[in-house]
């Protein structure tokens, strides 16, 4: 059977789970999906995902930007007007983080290859990662990195990275502990974990509930809380040292969220609830729409 269904959470493998809403595949599919609960981490996760085999088909539409590097459409131009601001704030994370100008890097669901190829010029000696044939070609053709299958994750010598980072990548892996085992075999002593995900307890979730765009179903297999990140890495002995906010991520989801719930490109409106979430996420980051974990071993 090409899809997989959860009797416990797969975040913390509690058993005091309950349905909260259905989602729908708005990119792909048009199907919809159950998000459980779970009580004890108050993480969330998608009820009956794709299997590794089956969700590739999810992920094949051009609106799909990380893969395809869209620009169709008023949303996907904005959000390719303001991705300089946001490589360069992942590059100060990553520097400030790791206390170098200069090292080695591995990032994980690299994508397209935008960011490894914004670090490279930096002088940094990088590594990516990614499932998808079409982005690997395109990180290829765009940017000249030699992105590797996933898989090979686990064929990775030890202690050789200095930086490792996931940019909204967490959230689609369905060997979740397994990854975060063999990240920390891959670190230096000492090195960082940057992890980026969707906070479904921001304003712009609640806000838009079943049509916030950020559940992404069923490509994001999880949805995480602050208390469900703490919950998950601690459990693998990784500890989070700081937290940052994503600030432009609220108003790239409310954006889409609004088109989702009305049918229409309303800018005003999605903009209007982006900002809302982006001040509140500034008070505190607990709340923002995207939390980035900077995390140590």
């Amino acid at each position: 059977m090409p899809f997989i269904y959860h009797n416990v959470c797969p975040i913390c493998g509690a058993s005091n789970t309950n349905k909260v809403l259905t989602a729908k595949d708005h990119t792909v599919s048009g199907e919809t999906f159950d998000i459980m609960h779970c009580g004890h981490c108050s993480g969330r996760f998608t009820q009956r995902v794709p299997n590794n085999e089956a969700i590739g088909h999810y992920y094949q539409s051009q609106e799909y930007i990380s893969h395809s590097e869209t620009k169709k459409g008023l949303i996907n131009r904005l959000y390719h007007s303001v991705r300089k601001i946001t490589l360069r704030s992942k590059q100060n994370w990553v520097k400030a983080a790791t206390g170098l100008k200069q090292g080695s890097l591995l990032d994980i669901g690299c994508g397209t290859g935008a960011f490894l190829h914004y670090m490279k010029q930096g002088g940094w000696e990088v590594t990516g990662l990614e499932p998808d044939e079409n982005a690997r070609h395109n990180a290829k053709t765009l940017y000249n990195i030699e992105a590797q299958p996933s898989a090979e994750l686990f064929n990775l010598g030890a202690q050789q990275f200095d930086a490792i980072t996931m940019w909204h990548v967490l959230e689609h892996v369905h060997a979740l502990h397994e990854y975060l085992d063999q990240i920390r075999k891959l670190l230096k002593p000492g090195g960082t974990l940057l992890i980026a995900v969707p906070n479904y307890t921001s304003p712009d979730a609640e806000y838009y509930g079943e049509y916030w765009a950020a559940y992404d179903v069923p490509r994001h297999l999880y949805h995480f809380s602050p208390e469900s990140m703490e919950v998950l890495l601690k459990a693998h002995n990784i500890r989070i040292v700081r937290k940052h906010p994503m600030v432009f991520d609220g108003f790239y989801v409310s954006l889409l969220s609004e088109k989702y719930k009305t049918g229409h490109s309303r800018l005003l409106a999605g903009f209007l609830h982006g900002f809302a979430s982006y001040r509140k996420g500034l008070k505190d980051v607990d709340r923002c729409s995207s939390v980035v974990y900077e995390c140590k071993l």
